[in-house]
């Protein structure tokens, strides 16, 4: 059955698929050539049921590439049907998928590692081209996702429960874990793979259904974490995206038949999730902000502190929760300053295509006010 439906979903992705490879290859060209080649941007599709579908709103946001200023494509946000429709899709696909075994499940993880470790260039092109980092730290983005579908592929025992028996007088007790039914993911823009990566893998692989709203920033990526998964043999409405701002987000933590949300991101929409969802009756995993602190001994490695501390400063231009914001010298700072002056001053910044670049734009010039 899932090979068979893997079989029908590369005839029918290789359309979308050649779209998003046309499209990734002329984020770099001029703006003049984009006009005569492409006079209007293409529009993020929905997925629903196992097909993309464009939506019907009218109302869109630009993906705009930071590097050149050009517009990617337009994401359509999500109508309050189509949102619908794909939660009603996850719920249709739970009993089938759910009474899948394990380790069919797990089979299809294992294909889809296979499939991101094929495509990783790709993936990381995207990535760059929508977000800005550096094409370095967008296969880092990609990787550091793929051990989590990695992991997921131990699901068997991960999932097993517990049996203890005669805990008390002619009392054995026991655990089973069962799914949960439809879940549901809130991306935020920095790790455009990794993110929604941590999410619907494990998910899936626990014989949940999945609904994802990637970031209205950088959503590519996750169309084409989604076109693979279901080469890999993933059955239509197990896995479905849609897009919007905080209006399908409310929508998400509302919706009687999602039954639990995970979302990374800001204090502010952390909160307002956490407290919107939970008070429906769902589970919530709200990853809010981070802070990263060093604290440097008087005896620490020159260079290799050094090191440390730019990395962990600059790297993808700060834009990620643990980018380092405060160092903590014990015995003094002022050599320390001086010396860090020194490498920040030959970090190369350019286009995250570019081979000899050390960090990227910010992703957009609101985040850079």
């Amino acid at each position: 059955m899932l090979l068979r439906t893997s079989f029908e979903r590369v005839r029918n992705l290789r359309v979308l698929r050649t779209q998003i490879v046309a499209l990734t290859n002329s984020h770099f060209s001029t703006a003049a050539e984009l006009s005569s080649k492409q006079p209007y941007p293409q529009r993020v599709p929905n997925l629903i049921g196992g097909i993309f579908v464009d939506s019907q709103s009218s109302s869109t946001i630009d993906v705009i590439n930071p590097a050149t200023q050009e517009v990617v494509w337009q994401v359509p946000l999500t109508t309050n049907e189509e949102f619908k429709a794909a939660v009603s899709a996850a719920k249709q696909a739970y009993p089938s998928w759910r009474n899948t075994p394990v380790t069919s499940r797990q089979r299809v993880m294992f294909k889809l590692q296979e499939l991101i470790r094929r495509d990783i260039d790709k993936l990381a092109t995207n990535i760059t081209t929508e977000q800005g980092k550096t094409l370095k730290d967008a296969h880092g983005d990609v990787f550091r996702g793929l051990e989590v579908v990695e992991h997921a592929c131990g699901m068997g025992t991960l999932q097993m429960g517990e049996y203890i028996s005669n805990v008390s007088n002619g009392i054995d007790t026991y655990s089973i874990r069962e799914p949960l039914g439809v879940c549901a993911g809130i991306c935020p823009f920095n790790f455009p793979a990794m993110i929604p990566l941590w999410m619907f893998p494990i998910a899936l692989t626990c014989g949940n259904t999945f609904v994802l709203k990637p970031s209205e920033k950088d959503p590519g990526a996750s169309i084409l974490l989604a076109e693979l998964a279901m080469e890999a043999g993933l059955p239509k409405g197990v896995l479905n995206i849609v897009h919007g701002t905080h209006d399908i987000v409310n929508a998400i933590c509302d919706d009687e038949d999602i039954r639990a949300v995970s979302f990374v991101g800001s204090n502010n929409a952390g909160m307002h999730i956490y407290g919107r969802a939970s008070a429906k009756g769902k589970r919530v995993q709200s990853n809010m902000g981070a802070k990263n602190h060093a604290i440097i001994l008087p005896d620490a490695n020159v260079d290799a502190t050094l090191n440390a501390l730019v990395a962990a400063g600059f790297g993808a231009a700060g834009q990620r929760c643990m980018a380092l914001s405060t160092v903590v010298f014990v015995g003094g700072s002022r050599s320390w300053e001086n010396k860090l002056v020194e490498r920040a001053k030959v970090l190369k910044v350019n286009a995250g295509t570019e081979p000899d670049a050390d960090l990227g734009p910010v992703i957009s010039k609101q985040v850079y006010s």
